[in-house]
């Protein structure tokens, strides 16, 4: 597939087959294009945890309110900052974005669930023993797709201004 083709393509996936592990390669792959994503100032604040333990992702998935789906995944990964970073929320969701596109690429589904301080983080945080000077900012399940979803996008033309917003 070419990268045109992986972003056209690329669904958030929330459903998937059951009792498909991924293998260590194929999940490093992934964390190593997200280490290739832009960061204001160079600042590579992100740190990952992947969670493959069964009973773990399922307390994740009981926590996440919108990430249930998150236990049946072969993986979910926990995208962490550092506190206190001025572009943390960009920084973080071009990783997220690099996660879910190096997923489609591999054949995988993926899906994000916004974390950055939302009601399940700190208890997420403490289920992994992330350290207090890092932030949770989303949870990426990640596994074998199960579904093909199907959602219309806006006409490019509806969207696209050239120098001046006309309606």
């Amino acid at each position: 597939m070419n990268m045109l083709e992986v972003l056209k393509g690329r669904r958030s996936i929330r459903k998937y087959k059951k009792n498909m592990p991924l293998d260590r390669e194929t999940i490093e792959k992934i964390i190593d294009a997200a280490r290739f994503a832009p960061t204001a100032r160079g600042n590579q604040g992100w740190e990952f945890v992947v969670v493959t333990d069964e009973e773990l992702k399922k307390q994740i998935a009981q926590k996440a309110r919108y990430g249930r789906f998150i236990e049946d995944a072969s993986c979910c990964v926990a995208v962490l900052y550092e506190k206190g970073f001025e572009y943390i929320l960009e920084d973080m969701s071009a990783a997220s974005t690099y996660i879910l596109i190096a997923a489609k690429a591999l054949g995988l589904g993926a899906c994000w669930v916004a974390s950055y301080k939302k009601e399940h983080s700190e208890d997420v945080k403490k289920l992994l023993n992330v350290p207090e000077h890092l932030e949770l900012c989303a949870l990426i399940s990640i596994g074998y797709p199960d579904e093909e979803p199907v959602r219309d996008k806006k006409e490019l033309s509806s969207i696209l201004h050239w120098n001046q917003y006309r309606r």
